[in-house]
């Protein structure tokens, strides 16, 4: 995560220094064993690989340590290098480096193991890992004694205690076969775990995995086909060892550029590039992803009003959705409130701390771009209720366009026929058409007023929404309890408009679906809100999202700065109550 231009933290400056040392002092360990090696005879270019491909393994784990400071994988590189450099100091003419080397001769193998296990966290992730790498440390350290203990000849005479060519022959045979069998479990592990990662998991795992199993199965093999059967020149067998052990670190290399070591920084680098970057930098989640390390991070917000998740682009997230068992959940808190979560890959982030830590440093960030996240799903429902407010008008002026035109004027068509056979009916029947064309007006007109009743209540429109409520509880089928604190002509007509048609649709729910026996209606004025509750003992079960009805009247309400909600658990009746502002 590159800081602001010109901008670097102090423990960012303080890596650097450490890299650059720990570089310095390893080229002047390269250099001094080189010196001290024979490199005259026909062994010199063998016996000079050893300390040159203690530099590759030096060179990969720095870029892996300055990648990812936090993780331990770059400490077991140089360890795994360390472990190739003792085996090869035994080939100097030092007593004591004589000595480490006799000790340390094969540490190479199970550092190398430890590494491929280890990846991409830098811990061992299970028991059978951590039982592996102890056996094979084991092996190499206490099978290896015999070698220098039994043997005065051996690799280093001063160590011997007894010459016993048997024992140390016995013992050498029983560590090449405890390695062979542990290293084909080793390959066993390592497929496995690539057989079961993901496609971009094994897109890192691949290039590694594989060399790493080839490696562990070629070792053995060298040991007991080439040295023990086919009796290969020592040069030889040293020179394909050599290769094989130097090809780990370039494979890790090739891991690390294909996104497994995604550089990380130091979390203060994080924080100053929070401090200084311009509005143009990349988004959050981006940086957070560049910053930890992981390039299927993910960043969620929480609504507060909505008591879900948001993505950055304000869209609804499920939490069934985003759970995985392979991956972390890190929530971001600020002044002892949720505001966001970090979903990141467990496997690859093995510190929880880390992320932890990099939530409370980007929390202030996350709330500002939460808001954001916010303001935008709150623009995508207003613009769903508005096209549904308008979906709805639509809806009605068609049903009123089709009421009047298969109803009322049908009537009106038929009224004037009548009323022409009327002028040429014969006298005596003049009267009595007469009165069945005033008693078809009279039908006529009836059907006009409940159109503009279903439209305007005239109640409501005359008398106020307590009065309207009340006319219509005596209308119900059912008993309908009401009580009411609001008093006639105290509300705007869009105020009483809007209560009085969620009441209307609240009840027709009541009446068509609940299968309730009683109704209770109240109606309040708090705060300078209206409150209108409708309780029923009926079967329960209902939602808004379940029918255009009342779906509908929550866009109705939210327009004018109104709440409406509903609770309707099975069997237990349903409730539900609005809030609009009188203002």
């Amino acid at each position: 995560m590159p800081a602001a231009p010109g901008v670097r933290s102090a423990l960012s400056r303080s890596l650097d220094r450490a890299i650059v040392i720990v570089a310095v002092l390893s080229a002047l360990l390269i250099l001094t064993t080189i010196g001290l090696l024979p490199l005259g005879g026909p062994a010199g270019l063998l016996l000079a690989a050893l300390p040159l491909i203690f530099g590759i393994y030096v060179v990969a784990g720095l870029i892996a340590w300055r990648r990812r400071p936090s993780n331990g994988l770059g400490f077991l590189i140089l360890i795994a290098g360390l472990m190739v450099f003792i085996g090869g100091v035994a080939n100097t003419e030092v007593p004591v480096l004589l000595a480490i080397g006799a000790i340390g001769a094969t540490l190479a193998l199970p550092a190398m193991v430890h590494l491929l296990l280890a990846f991409p966290s830098g811990k061992l992730p299970d028991r059978l890992s951590r039982a592996l790498v102890v056996v094979l440390y084991t092996a190499s350290l206490v099978l290896q004694a015999p070698e220098y203990l039994l043997d005065p000849d051996g690799s280093y005479p001063p160590f011997a205690i007894a010459d016993a060519p048997g024992a140390v022959a016995v013992f050498g045979i029983l560590q090449t076969l405890v390695a062979t069998a542990v290293m084909l479990v080793v390959a066993g592990v390592l497929w496995g775990r690539l057989r079961r990662a993901d496609a971009a998991h094994r897109r890192v795992l691949i290039p590694l995995f594989s060399y790493g199993i080839f490696t562990v199965l070629f070792l053995p093999l060298i040991a007991i086909a080439l040295d023990r059967v086919f009796h290969v020149e020592p040069a030889v067998r040293g020179l394909l060892q050599f290769a094989a052990v130097a090809g780990i670190p370039i494979a890790f290399a090739l891991g690390l550029l294909r996104g497994g070591f995604a550089r990380t920084g130091e979390l203060e680098e994080l924080g100053t590039w929070l401090g200084t970057a311009d509005a143009a930098k990349e988004p959050l989640a981006a940086a957070l992803a560049r910053t930890l390390g992981d390039p299927t991070l993910r960043l969620f917000f929480w609504a507060e009003g909505q008591g879900g998740l948001l993505d950055e682009g304000g869209r609804d997230v499920s939490v069934e959705t985003v759970a995985d068992p392979r991956r972390g959940w890190q929530p971001i808190v600020l002044d002892g409130r949720s505001i966001g979560v970090i979903d990141y890959d467990a496997e690859l982030l093995a510190d929880k701390e880390l992320v932890h830590t990099a939530g409370r440093i980007v929390a202030i960030a996350v709330d500002r771009d939460r808001l954001t996240a916010e303001l935008r799903a709150s623009q995508t429902a207003l613009r769903r209720s508005r096209e549904r407010i308008v979906e709805a008008a639509d809806r009605e002026r068609r049903r009123i366009a089709r009421d009047l035109h298969d109803g009322l004027q049908v009537q009106l068509v038929l009224l004037a026929l009548e009323a022409q056979q009327i002028a040429t009916a014969p006298p005596p029947r003049v009267p009595e058409r007469a009165t069945r064309l005033r008693i078809d007006i009279d039908a006529a007109a009836a059907d006009l007023r409940a159109l503009v009743r279903d439209l305007v209540p005239a109640a409501l429109v005359e008398r106020g929404l307590t009065a309207a409520a009340e006319d219509l509880a005596d209308r119900m089928p059912i008993p309908t309890e009401i009580a009411s604190e609001i008093d006639d002509g105290a509300l705007s007509h869009v105020v009483e408009a809007t209560t009085y048609f969620v009441l209307t649709e609240a009840l027709a729910n009541v009446v068509k679906h609940a299968g309730a026996t009683i109704a209770r209606v109240r109606l309040g004025l708090d705060d300078g809100r209206v409150r209108l509750d409708v309780e029923d003992d009926g079967v329960g079960g209902a939602s808004i999202e379940a029918g255009s009805g009342l779906r509908g009247l929550a866009d109705r309400v939210e327009a004018i700065g109104g709440t409406i909600s509903i609770s309707s658990p099975p069997g237990r009746g349903t409730r539900v109550w609005a809030e609009v502002p009188c203002g």
